[in-house]
């Protein structure tokens, strides 16, 4: 009849429920065997059955709540009793541990209706053994009854009341330990992104520029000049440095650009935003060009960031990103039709709560050459489209 790990306060509950009924078996032997009109012989044997019986239940495994085993037992268990409760009207204490026992062990719909079976006994056997019918032969087993049903109901109550507070804490430090490591998880992102972008923008150009004028000093000298072969070694180390520092520059990239282009890493960042009722699309308009490293970064930082605010603040139903190319420019377009805001308050990330706000956008989109524009109000929705001009093909290979 235990359940598999009991709570220490449903054990202490069930010593207690057993010590009750064994008890109450003992006193009415105990009155039997002191009253000589009584049937001391049939009442202690019948007593020691019922203790039997109900042993055999506590040690059965099978006797679960909500089980045929369990409503067997019962009914056995029932049985016996209101046969010691036909030699005995001291028996008639006993109903109170049944009420407990049968309120625990059947569904829910059974339970109180066996408790008024067993206190129909209880009563009709008061009334028959005195032969006289009084209020006290009602109210005690009635009162019984429903401070059984009443205890029993409020513990499960309870009992629910505290699984479900169980449960949300356990949700709650598992989502705290799933944002703890998202949070590492983009402070390493954004630190590698930060040291991508200082290696290009400062090492990366800086050699650059001296490769070039490394270059246009060694066309200047004759080729016998004695500083000639200086100044071609100077040339090809700082070439060696570049390609270098360009390596380093790869290998700071985001992983989602490392594994296939920028059309497929905003593919998959649609594929894997999920938020209820929202559907996120993805679109390639015109012909795709490669672009430098640093364009592909910003343009997936700013979709990540547009879309990161749709999931959070827009309560939208429908989510796009649009990558145009176009001649001398490309365009990516995020557009959602969620609640909007007032531009004029500025957005939900205006007030830097966010790593990745409007401000961070128009900072990539400056660095670039190229521009922001948000159009928003309140109830039509969100358009965010970021437009940077397409390197020249000579500027391409410096800007990568």
């Amino acid at each position: 009849m235990d359940s598999p790990t009991p709570t220490p306060v449903a054990a202490a509950l069930k010593l207690c429920l057993h010590a009750l009924l064994l008890g109450l078996l003992v006193l009415a032997a105990a009155r039997a065997l002191g009253d000589p009109a009584a049937h001391a012989p049939a009442v202690v044997v019948m007593a020691a059955v019922m203790a039997a019986v109900y042993a055999a239940g506590v040690l059965a495994p099978g006797v679960q709540p909500r089980t045929r085993a369990a409503a067997l037992w019962l009914a056995a268990l029932g049985a016996v009793w209101v046969a010691l409760l036909a030699l005995s009207p001291d028996a008639l204490w006993v109903a109170f541990p049944l009420y407990f026992l049968q309120l625990h062990l059947l569904p829910s719909r059974w339970g109180p209706a066996a408790v008024t079976v067993t206190a129909g006994a209880a009563i009709t056997s008061f009334v028959v053994h005195e032969q006289a019918i009084n209020p006290g032969a009602f109210i005690g087993p009635l009162l019984g009854a429903a401070v059984a049903v009443a205890t029993v109901f409020g513990y499960e109550a309870l009992f629910r009341e505290s699984e479900r507070r169980r449960e949300l804490i356990e949700e709650l430090v598992s989502t705290r330990a799933e944002l703890a490591g998202a949070e590492r998880t983009a402070g390493t992102l954004a630190e590698r992104e930060r040291l991508a972008r200082e290696i290009h923008d400062t090492l990366a150009q800086g050699l650059s520029s001296i490769q070039l004028l490394l270059r246009a000093a060694e066309r200047s000298l004759p080729s016998d000049a004695p500083a000639a072969a200086h100044v071609r070694r100077a040339r090809e180390a700082a070439q060696d440095n570049l390609a270098e520092a360009r390596s380093f520059v790869r290998a700071l990239t985001p992983p989602d650009l490392e594994h296939g282009s920028l059309a497929a890493a905003l593919e998959r960042l649609c594929a894997r935003t999920t938020s209820p009722g929202l559907t996120v699309r993805f679109a390639v308009s015109g012909t795709p060009v490669e672009l430098p490293t640093p364009y592909e970064v910003a343009l997936l930082r700013t979709a990540q960031s547009a879309l990161a605010n749709t999931v959070r603040h827009a309560h939208a139903g429908r989510a796009e990103i649009t990558l145009s190319f176009m001649d001398t420019s490309l365009s990516l377009d995020v557009v959602d039709d969620g609640s909007g805001f007032d531009l004029a308050a500025g957005g939900p990330d205006e007030a830097g709560n966010s790593g990745f706000g409007l401000p961070a956008m128009r900072a990539r989109a400056r660095s670039l050459g190229g521009t922001l524009s948000v159009e928003s109000a309140p109830g039509q929705g969100t358009a965010v489209a970021v437009t940077l001009p397409l390197p020249l093909p000579g500027e391409e290979a410096r800007a990568a």
